[in-house]
């Protein structure tokens, strides 16, 4: 492979590294991602977030600098703002969640919303780029001629090199690109009153631009450094993870996410209604079928300010119930019910607003049951959207930091009767932009995955509380949307 610093741009931070010619990690850093406030809302402070990127390349040893062929970088899905040729921006730079546009969906028609999804592959959704972008173009009037929509690993990209373009897996997430044509819709961007120049060239992960001499100069890098913009962070770390057709991902974060790979779109109604989302992979040779499922690992965040506990607290509150549980001290009957929607819910309501809910508890619920109620209630919820998939995965890999919770994990293999097999390297989408932009080919080994296995009894017990439930947790769901 080629040394390369990768940076992935996430929701609530900012992993940076540097990768040898061997892969090995040599230097990394992670740092809140950057925001500011405007009149509506969070937005992305850009000038913070080149100077992070600028920090840590500085804050690499020079010999080792010297080395660095590859600059990748990776980044949430929808975010995104209108981007001059120069660089400079003509709307802010928005966070995925951000629904300014929303507006614009509302007058959709039930034949308008099914067209989008068959020629997209995407629900319609205030999350997706596109209404984002007729917003923005209204915004900025004049000042916005000219400016392109980019996600903001791609304007992160055009300010390194002094160039616009998008990247297959990002495009996806706009709700503006013809899937099977690989190629912006006309007819998408009409709907919203807009012309398709709006949006840049299409690229591949694998396809990048050199960086322009000034920047590098700058950073103290050599000049014949390629900067490239390796994709959606799920769909980056899909590469890292060497996933494979037969297999899916499980991609932890903020947020988590299942992802599958095949030779074809899904784009029938069946799909429509469960409103999973297509997409075109890094490379662009595959495609896509993925479920964001809005709590992820900021649950930890939740409970640490439900509970009023401090990060090393509640850790060891969850290994040692992690403990309880593997030896058989739990008794389900007294855990309460957790419906997880702390964000919103998943597929197929998809409804932001929607907010979470817990039952049954008594004076003598302790902190240890409420904190076990809850990740069983993610699993819920995540079988609850593995359930929507047309196809059962030969092999479950998990990335992120679902990995290092083994309360978590074990419980997501038992409840699912599905040996899991999870990475121990915590960087697999930063290890995954370094694989594209080298066009190297992955291993699964190489992230060092250790493997969780079901407990007959533990899976027997799970299926028949699950069972016995079922009517409030489908009440509960209800309730919370």
């Amino acid at each position: 492979m080629l040394p390369t610093i990768t940076v992935d741009i996430g929701t609530t931070s900012v992993k940076l590294c540097m990768f040898g010619a061997d892969g090995v990690l040599a230097s990394a850093a992670k740092r809140p991602t950057p925001t500011i406030r405007d009149a509506l809302g969070e937005i992305y402070d850009t000038d913070a977030l080149q100077r992070s990127i600028g920090d840590f390349v500085g804050s690499i040893d020079p010999a080792v600098r010297a080395t660095v062929r590859r600059i990748a970088i990776a980044g949430v899905g929808e975010s995104g703002g209108l981007v001059h040729g120069d660089g400079s921006l003509a709307s802010p730079m928005v966070l995925w969640h951000d629904h300014r546009g929303a507006d614009r969906l509302a007058s959709l028609s039930d034949a308008d919303r099914a067209r989008v999804y068959s020629i997209t592959g995407l629900p319609v959704n205030a999350n997706y780029g596109l209404s984002k972008v007729a917003w923005a173009v209204e915004a900025g009037g004049a000042k916005a001629e000219g400016a392109q929509w980019l996600n903001v690993a791609e304007y992160v990209a055009a300010t390194l090199t002094g160039q616009r373009w998008s990247e297959y897996s990002l495009a996806s997430r706009t709700m503006a690109l013809d899937l099977e044509a690989r190629t912006w819709s006309e007819e998408m961007c009409a709907m919203f009153e807009l012309n398709p120049n709006r949006f840049p060239e299409l690229r591949t992960a694998l396809d990048g631009a050199a960086i322009a001499p000034a920047v590098a100069t700058a950073l103290d890098v050599d000049t014949s450094v390629v900067v490239h913009v390796a994709g959606h962070d799920h769909m980056v770390g899909a590469a890292g993870a060497a996933l494979t057709t037969d297999e899916m991902l499980n991609s932890t974060g903020t947020t988590e996410g299942v992802l599958f790979l095949s030779d074809t779109p899904s784009l029938g109604p069946d799909f429509a209604s469960s409103k999973l989302a297509n997409g075109i992979s890094c490379t662009g040779t595959e495609f896509t079928l993925f479920a964001s499922i809005p709590t992820g690992g900021s649950a930890f965040a939740t409970l640490q300010s439900l509970l009023g506990l401090p990060a090393d607290r509640l850790g060891g509150c969850i290994d040692a119930v992690h403990q309880e549980y593997v030896e058989g001290r739990i008794d389900l009957d007294r855990i309460p019910m957790v419906l997880p929607q702390f964000r919103g819910s998943p597929p197929p309501t998809k409804n932001a607003a929607a907010r979470g809910v817990i039952a049954g508890i008594g004076t003598d619920t302790s902190t240890e049951e409420l904190v076990f109620g809850c990740f069983l209630g993610m699993v819920m919820q995540f079988q609850d959207v593995l359930n929507l998939f047309p196809a059962a995965a030969g092999e479950v890999k998990v990335i992120g930091p679902a990995s290092g919770n083994m309360l978590w994990q074990q419980l997501k293999a038992d409840l699912l009767g599905t040996p899991l097999s999870a990475s121990r390297f915590p960087e697999v989408v930063s290890r995954g932009a370094q694989i594209l932009a080298s066009g190297d080919a992955p291993r699964w080994s190489d992230c060092d995955p250790d493997d969780v296995t079901v407990q007959p009894e533990r899976h027997a017990a799970l299926t028949a509380w699950r069972q016995s439930i079922m009517p409030r947790w489908e009440h509960l769901k209800a309730l919370a949307s």
